[in-house]
């Protein structure tokens, strides 16, 4: 899943949170926060959820406004104002975030208070998590180099990745917040620079979270063994650490890039503007959001090239370099006519790509095969669509075409569609590629060499007669959605085998009756 998925599943980082029972803030009992309130202090809960009141005398509020809370003397229910309107409204759906004296309730003491609490929770998370990185890097990864007859380094490598990378990061990451913290006026810290100062280190963890799913795998297979199950639960014994899996110790790294955003939003809404740390915190908060999405982007892709590589290796006669050199995503595919001149068309089978568009041709004999007829180079291709009607430059009548003409040498490609739906999707596709890259150019997407190359050795080495590849062009275009460029894919079941699968583009036949007949005869006399 993706790391707003992964934010969203038990939290397995350790965080000191209230009891969500409760609401209240680690050591602070109800009866306590009932007698505070009778004694004249003044109590404040920050609504986590949307409040939509059932009964009359229910308190409606959204998340994120502040309830003063009249009356906690029951569990479950409390009563409170917002926004002059009092009423009942459960106390599972707050946070207890002050509780001050009669004379000091104003509404920027208050916001202070509010900002010091989040300020304390991102020092105490990340101590927390520092504790984490460490005890798995020394209390499981140190342990596991010593044994070689039960570890290989390859093992080792795909069940921790590059943790240790991370913890070394992250090191000199908590120096720089114990640096800014302000211990006796934590309101006052000014951390969201050093969100910003290591803004380019935390894209290690993109290489962590692309290979999460294989270390669950292998470690699930090795916990299959009893040897193992008791070596790791040794190592977490000798390193005195709470009684979680190894699984859950290395689900926090995915969980903790999750956090930051959250944690840094939650900061920026009780930092008022004229604070010192302002601008640093909405930066902060914007380059935290980019590493999120480049994480998510990147796995997305590392997919996605695996996929293209399987297509290619089905080409046949494929010329030039691989598709991949270029390109790490399949936008559109479907069925094209190249006009070349008047009453002179060529189908082809095109794959849209980021950077190229791709011809290919289908086999005269075996129409599930692909030849390769060549490729555009769409970063210096202009986009011009064409009325339907007598085009005067070619002499032809178009209908439902557009234009790809070489910015560079003035070279065109006019192609055209049989439907103006058909059109209409190819012009947002080939719209939706330009935008494309230059995204990819703003966060920073690329695929190394070195993943390109083995994705097309691994296509090469499994290369059989079934494909499990995204070829869209095998599906008509008449059955595919209105809309597919919003599903970032336009797939078919990776379940069909080849034949079948650019069968379903081919219309049905009318049977040759004298063939069938002379056949069904043979059967019978057999």
């Amino acid at each position: 899943g993706t790391l707003e998925e992964a934010g969203n599943e038990e939290d397995l980082s350790f965080d000191e949170l209230p009891d969500p029972n409760l609401s209240l803030q680690p050591g602070v009992e109800l009866s306590t926060l009932d007698e505070w309130i009778r004694s004249g202090h003044a109590v404040y809960a920050e609504a986590l959820w949307d409040h939509v009141t059932m009964e009359e005398e229910e308190l409606a509020f959204k998340a994120g406004d502040v309830i003063r809370v009249l009356e906690a003397s029951d569990r479950d229910w409390w009563w409170g104002v917002v926004a002059d309107q009092e009423g009942w409204f459960p106390s599972s759906f707050v946070r207890v975030r002050n509780v001050l004296s009669s004379d000091t309730c104003h509404r920027s003491e208050l916001k202070d208070q509010m900002r010091a609490n989040v300020v304390k929770e991102i020092m105490s998370t990340e101590r927390i998590y520092m504790k984490h990185l460490k005890d798995i890097c020394e209390g499981y990864i140190r342990q596991c180099r010593k044994h070689t007859a039960m570890f290989t380094p390859q093992q080792l490598n795909t069940i921790f990745s590059n943790i240790e990378d991370i913890y070394k990061f992250h090191r000199k990451f908590l120096k720089d917040l114990e640096k800014k913290y302000n211990k006796s006026e934590p309101h006052l810290s000014e951390i969201g620079s050093c969100f910003l100062l290591q803004g380019e280190g935390f894209s290690i963890y993109s290489e962590y979270c692309n290979n999460h799913p294989r270390a669950t795998a292998e470690l699930h297979r090795l916990m299959k063994l009893g040897r193992y199950r008791h070596f790791f639960e040794a190592c977490r014994l000798l390193q005195q650490m709470i009684d979680i899996s190894l699984a859950g110790f290395l689900l926090t790294p995915v969980q903790k890039i999750c956090k930051y955003p959250l944690q840094l939003g939650e900061l920026l809404k009780y930092t008022p503007e004229e604070h010192r740390d302002f601008k640093s915190v909405s930066d902060a908060l914007d380059a935290m959001k980019k590493v999120a999405r480049l994480i998510n982007e990147r796995k997305r892709r590392l997919e996605s090239i695996d996929t293209i590589a399987h297509w290619q290796v089905t080409i046949l006669h494929w010329e030039g370099e691989d598709v991949l050199g270029r390109s790490s995503e399949l936008i559109h595919s479907g069925e094209l006519n190249c006009v070349l001149r008047p009453g002179k068309t060529q189908q082809r089978t095109a794959f849209l790509f980021d950077h190229q568009l791709v011809f290919c041709k289908k086999d005269l004999l075996r129409r599930d095969l692909l030849h390769y007829r060549g490729r555009l180079d769409m970063d210096h291709m202009e986009l011009r669509d064409l009325l339907d009607g007598r085009d005067s430059d070619l002499g032809a009548c178009l209908k439902h075409a557009f234009k790809l003409q070489d910015s560079a040498t003035g070279e065109a490609c006019i192609l055209s569609c049989r439907k103006p739906e058909e059109k209409q999707r190819w012009l947002e596709a080939l719209r939706e590629e330009r935008q494309r890259v230059i995204e990819d150019q703003e966060i920073g997407m690329e695929i190394s060499e070195h993943q390109r190359k083995q994705a097309i050795l691994n296509a090469r080495k499994s290369k059989r007669g079934n494909i499990k590849i995204c070829v869209g062009c095998a599906v008509p275009l008449a059955h595919q959605p209105l809309h597919p460029l919003h599903q970032r894919h336009v797939t078919v079941p990776t379940s069909l085998p080849q034949q079948r699968v650019f069968s379903l583009a081919e219309p049905r036949r009318k049977p040759f009756y004298l063939w069938h007949s002379l056949a069904h005869y043979a059967r019978l006399r057999k």
